[in-house]
């Protein structure tokens, strides 16, 4: 079981980033994006359901910003990030989950992460 995310960099404040995930070795019920800020510990970021594609957003600092979608004929999810702000600077980790839950703890495979710097 492997998840592979890609597509993070450096962008200015404002800006866009799109990062995708995808995943080979089996299906999943549920994938997840969360992140890590320095010093902080990993939140959650969005989830999306891998049948029904019902999707789940953290709180308003990332509602209406961000947009996760997929595309089940290639295992992959993506991540759209707009208006990026310095805060949302952090390493952006996906997950894959057997059931539907937007709790970390549930989320049994994760990705090596990717990095996103936010520049003011």
């Amino acid at each position: 079981v492997q998840l592979q995310a890609s597509g993070g960099g450096l962008v200015q404040a404002g800006g866009s980033l799109g990062l995708s995930c995808t995943a080979s070795g089996r299906t999943f019920g549920m994938v997840a994006w969360f992140r890590q800020a320095p010093g902080k510990e990993r939140e959650f970021v969005a989830a999306i359901g891998r049948i029904d594609g019902v999707t789940y957003y953290a709180d308003s600092s990332v509602k209406g910003r961000f947009t996760i979608s997929r595309d089940n004929a290639k295992n992959t999810v993506y991540l759209q990030m707009n208006t990026l702000r310095p805060e949302d600077t952090a390493v952006y980790y996906c997950a894959a989950a057997k059931q539907i839950t937007t709790r970390e703890r549930d989320y049994d495979y994760w990705g090596q992460g990717t990095l996103v710097t936010v520049s003011s």
